[in-house]
């Protein structure tokens, strides 16, 4: 089985689209270069990604950034007051996040099916607002026909997409930290 892992971990990583990715980093370097927020957005653990990728293009490529969930005061309020699908949407509203800003998806199923209809209202809001960057596991899915750039990751197995997902935001910062 642990070889079997890492083969297909192997295989996936070969099979990225470095284009893809280059696409996103030019819209993070942009947003840094105005001064414009990045808000990262995720279910499960794609929530977990977002406040740790928060945290590291606050602290190592400078961009001012902000979690979806990383507050529980926050989640849970606007979860009461609005319920599940509109809470984020109402949270990026209050952030007063607009055309300067990015959002950042993190999402397994790409908010396919009738999965992440928080991630897709939110995408939905934006579509005329701050720049949609994602890196998801499913092609075709809400999210990248909606983003202005995305990256897929070519894997149905969600612990190999999760596994990526932090692999390639790791990249984006490393990507755009200054030079040593």
């Amino acid at each position: 089985m642990i070889r079997r892992y890492l083969d297909e971990t192997a295989a996936i990583a070969h099979l990225l689209d470095q284009a893809e990715i280059r696409h996103v980093e030019r819209h993070l370097r942009t947003l840094r270069d105005r001064s414009g927020r990045l808000f990262l957005l995720g279910n499960g653990g794609g929530a977990g990604h977002a406040t740790h990728a928060a945290a590291d293009f606050r602290k190592i490529a400078h961009i001012e950034s902000y979690a979806w969930g990383e507050n529980v005061s926050d989640l849970t309020a606007y979860t009461n007051d609005v319920g599940w699908a509109a809470a984020p949407t109402l949270w990026l509203e209050d952030s007063r996040c607009g055309k300067n800003d990015a959002i950042l998806l993190f999402s397994v199923g790409g908010a396919s099916r009738e999965v992440s209809q928080n991630l897709k209202e939110a995408v939905f809001w934006a579509k005329n607002g701050p720049t949609i960057l994602g890196i998801v596991g499913q092609e075709g899915g809400y999210i990248e026909r909606n983003a202005d750039a995305s990256i897929i990751i070519p894997s149905t197995s969600t612990p190999h997409v999760e596994g990526f997902q932090s692999v390639l935001w790791h990249l984006l910062v490393t990507e755009l930290a200054d030079p040593c």
